[in-house]
């Protein structure tokens, strides 16, 4: 069970090619498009929204993220008129960048406070570091990107999910920037392509079996 989420915008084709997007990086999320009038203009859906957010409750919540002011409206009256206005949230957050943070978190087994942090803080800038190099406590692995997109969407969607749960700090490396490995955009932000030589580093009790899942993923091309 996870939480699920809904996107609440005025063209049903925007909210339905992100939820396909969303959903290629959290396979097991329910994400509802919540798009364009019922007449198949472009607004907002009252009822349609409401919908979409009874469907995408599986009872660890739901978070609403929308594309403009009035569909923020929309979603507001939509989450006050549920049963139980608690089990949801709507997320003052960049449409994409939120949808994908959100998905990812939600895969991963957050909670639903921690999938609407992860969509807000998606506004920010992507949290990438000066290279400071390996501490002490540190443990590290050297590996080149094999795979056809380095470390773009999915297969960064794929690394931070491989790692959700273990007690690691987890960070990769590219040049003189690092990005901490929990963060999608922030791994995408490295701009790492095939032929790349990143650096993983992580410390903690499981450290090593974090490098491990990372250097096997790496390994194999992250399932392209």
């Amino acid at each position: 069970m996870s939480v699920g989420i809904v996107l609440v915008s005025h063209s049903a084709k925007l909210a339905e090619g992100l939820a396909e997007l969303a959903a290629q990086m959290a396979p097991d999320v329910t994400i509802v498009a919540a798009g364009g009038l019922s007449e198949g203009g472009i607004g907002t859906d009252y009822d349609e929204v409401v919908a979409a957010t009874q469907r995408a409750d599986s009872g660890a919540g739901v978070v609403l993220l929308y594309d403009l002011g009035s569909a923020q409206m929309t979603a507001d009256l939509a989450v006050e008129s549920l049963a139980d206005p608690s089990a949801a949230v709507v997320v003052d957050a960049p449409l994409v960048e939120g949808a994908i943070a959100a998905a990812v978190a939600a895969q991963g087994g957050a909670d639903r406070q921690a999938v609407a942090g992860a969509a807000a803080s998606a506004g920010a800038p992507p949290d990438l570091t000066f290279d400071s190099g390996v501490q002490d406590g540190e443990s590290s692995v050297e590996l080149t990107l094999r795979n056809d997109v380095g470390l773009h969407a999915r297969p960064a969607a794929v690394l931070v999910r491989s790692i959700a749960g273990l007690d690691a700090e987890v960070t990769v490396r590219l040049g003189e920037e690092t990005a901490d490995a929990n963060s999608v955009l922030a791994l995408m932000a490295l701009g790492a392509r095939q032929g790349d030589r990143i650096e993983v580093r992580a410390k903690g009790a499981q450290a090593e079996e974090a490098l491990t899942k990372v250097k096997d993923l790496v390994d194999q091309n992250f399932g392209e």
